[in-house]
């Protein structure tokens, strides 16, 4: 199961999984914690089911919640966030989603983003584009600052003359914002994503024409588990460079 189509299907499988292991959780318990930092009781059910799903597929998993389950012989390297925005699922502010992405030799090759409030999903495969919902979509063609909205992970170092800002709690639907032209760009006040958090969303980007970077220019495809990068990202080349300016 290494084409594209078959392994967005299989990503749709894990995500309608995730959904299904959070609905099951009692209200009251969805702030529960477990003794790792950062974590919550939701994240383990959610990727405990979604790992089920992937590994039917015979592919190597690295996920946020239990790092890395081998596949001996596998090509295909599957990057998995059951829960991006973790905090919002568990006060339940209705803005959180499932991130996956398939890495080959070549990079990243397939992705999906779903709000798993709203269901809307976006889809990317490595030269075939990005998809809201099955419709393609490109991103903003916005050059300045002074024109853009801008999605911020966290308060940058300097503050810049954009027309208005969003902060929402999820990088992978940030940059989703961005791939779409929702929004004009994307900037990181903290070095602080890992793979997991990015890579769909990246390739989205990527498909639909943005500009994805890290600030001190490392390789953002990558499955490394203690990898961690500062991102920034725009519909435009100058627009991305305006944004670094805003880490100075």
């Amino acid at each position: 199961m290494t084409s594209p189509d078959a392994l967005l299907e299989l990503f749709t499988d894990a995500a309608d999984a995730v959904r299904r292991a959070v609905a099951a959780i009692d209200p009251t318990e969805l702030r529960a914690r477990t003794p790792r930092a950062g974590q919550y009781a939701l994240d383990l059910a959610a990727d405990a089911e979604a790992c089920r799903v992937l590994e039917r597929a015979g592919v190597r998993i690295v996920s946020e919640e239990s790092g890395v389950h081998e596949h001996a012989g596998a090509s295909i390297t599957v990057v998995l966030d059951p829960v991006d925005g973790s905090t919002n699922c568990s006060r339940r502010i209705p803005y959180w989603a499932t991130s996956i992405c398939a890495l080959d030799a070549d990079g990243a090759l397939a992705g999906l983003v779903v709000n798993q409030v709203s269901g809307v999903a976006v889809t990317a495969v490595r030269g075939k584009g990005a998809f809201r919902d099955g419709v393609p979509f490109r991103a903003s063609s916005a050059e300045t600052i002074e024109q853009s909205m801008i999605y911020l992970t966290d308060a940058p170092a300097r503050w810049l003359p954009w027309k208005q800002f969003r902060s929402l709690g999820s990088a992978a639907l940030g940059l989703c914002e961005v791939a779409s032209g929702s929004l004009d760009g994307m900037l990181d006040g903290g070095g602080f994503h890992a793979p997991w958090d990015y890579l769909a969303g990246y390739l989205a980007c990527i498909e639909a024409g943005a500009v994805v970077r890290d600030a001190q220019g490392r390789d953002l495809v990558t499955s490394d588990l203690d990898a961690r990068r500062q991102l920034i990202a725009a519909g435009t080349a100058d627009l991305a460079d305006a944004l670094a300016g805003g880490l100075a």
